[in-house]
């Protein structure tokens, strides 16, 4: 195959042409686009929609997107103890998480390839945007999650007009269910953590973070990881900035993830040639990273290595606090995201974030979405 090929396998090294439908390789494994160029100030869309002013830097061009207000959102100045954080607020998104970005470029690129109605297995943000962007173009969306999920975190899903199936047993039986519907002509499989295009756009944080500093990196980014599209999207698109020659470094990125499930955590303090400490996992409040066996975990770990950054796993009491910290400052977030805000803590403690660098936090999501 030919190395210009925009479809990688990052395990075999094999390449594909954007075959509509395509979501993994024919070893079963999860496809990433080969890296892209970059862009420079002048290729930014100044009169484009939100994200898709960054639209030259994406592997396809879309003729019409699926806009609803994503991308752009707030950069915030903070105070959190001795740091000055700026808080990247994603929860004024559409449907009030990250997810959006992802959502509006995959689906624009999906409709676009032929796709009219689509499957995505999750129980939450991901379900929720998946669920609107389908409806914004005219997409059926069926949404598979597990049979133990609340009702209320279904219930934005189910506004935009998706069906729910619930599948009994654990989370992998909701995506394999999926997958088996797919493969059954249900639809296409769109799936937020094995779709490429899926980090497209999630990689627009970084465009739009060097942005919002006047053109520059920031010494660090921290922020919540479970699947690791938004760890994934930076890293992304931090190198593609770097590639273009508009910043000097990659900031360092730093993974904050619940101790009660934190995989990445115990897989980045591995020694080489050392196996994994199977960690026990236990419920979480922070229901937005409690993956226990992520897909792109390679991934994730080589761009926390390659940006000099790590990972920092906080007590569930350390995330309640963080909670109810970030609220006294006029910041409701969901608990997944004062996962971020208390490794900041960690990491000024540590030294590895020092208060005079500037620092990026990610709230990914809206503390309504967690209201009891």
């Amino acid at each position: 195959m030919s190395d210009d090929l925009p479809y990688l396998d990052p395990a075999t090294g094999a390449r594909y042409a954007l075959e509509p439908g395509r979501w993994r390789s024919d070893s079963g494994g999860p496809l990433l686009l080969a890296p892209g160029r970059g862009i420079t100030r002048a290729d930014i869309e100044h009169g484009a929609p939100g994200l898709w002013r960054y639209r030259a830097a994406f592997a396809l061009d879309v003729d019409e997107p699926l806009v609803l207000g994503e991308g752009r959102t707030p950069l915030v100045p903070g105070v959190w103890g001795s740091a000055r954080p700026l808080w990247k607020l994603e929860w004024c998104s559409p449907t009030g998480s990250f997810k959006d970005r992802g959502a509006s470029v995959m689906l624009s690129v999906l409709r676009q390839q032929g796709a009219r109605a689509v499957i995505e297995d999750s129980s939450g943000n991901g379900g929720a945007a998946i669920s609107a962007y389908g409806a914004a173009g005219g997409l059926g969306v069926t949404v598979f999650a597990p049979a133990t999920t609340s009702p209320g975190k279904l219930v934005q899903a189910r506004a935009y007009g998706a069906r729910i199936e619930l599948v009994e047993g654990p989370r992998v039986a909701s995506q394999e269910a999926a997958i088996a519907a797919a493969a059954h002509g249900a639809g296409w499989y769109a799936s937020h953590n094995w779709q490429p295009f899926f980090l497209e756009g999630t990689k627009t944080l970084a465009y739009e973070i060097w942005e919002d500093l006047g053109f520059r990196a920031p010494d660090a980014v921290v922020l919540p990881v479970g699947a690791g599209s938004s760890l994934l999207g930076c890293a992304f698109g931090f190198r593609e900035l770097l590639r273009a020659g508009q910043i000097e470094r990659v900031p360092r990125l730093y993974a904050a993830q619940p101790l009660n499930c934190s995989p990445m955590d115990a897989a980045f303090h591995v020694k080489p040639g050392e196996p994994v400490p199977n960690r026990p996992v236990r419920a979480t409040i922070a229901e937005g990273t409690a993956i226990s066996h992520p897909l792109r975990l390679g991934a994730m770990l080589d761009a926390l290595r390659e940006s000099g950054g790590g990972t920092v796993a906080i007590p569930e009491a350390d995330i309640r606090s963080a909670h109810a910290e970030l609220a006294s400052h006029g910041l409701y977030a969901e608990p997944t995201s004062a996962t971020a805000a208390a490794a900041v803590s960690e990491l000024v403690a540590r030294g590895a974030v020092l208060p005079s660098e500037t620092t990026v936090v990610l709230l990914t999501g809206s503390g309504l979405k967690a209201a009891a």
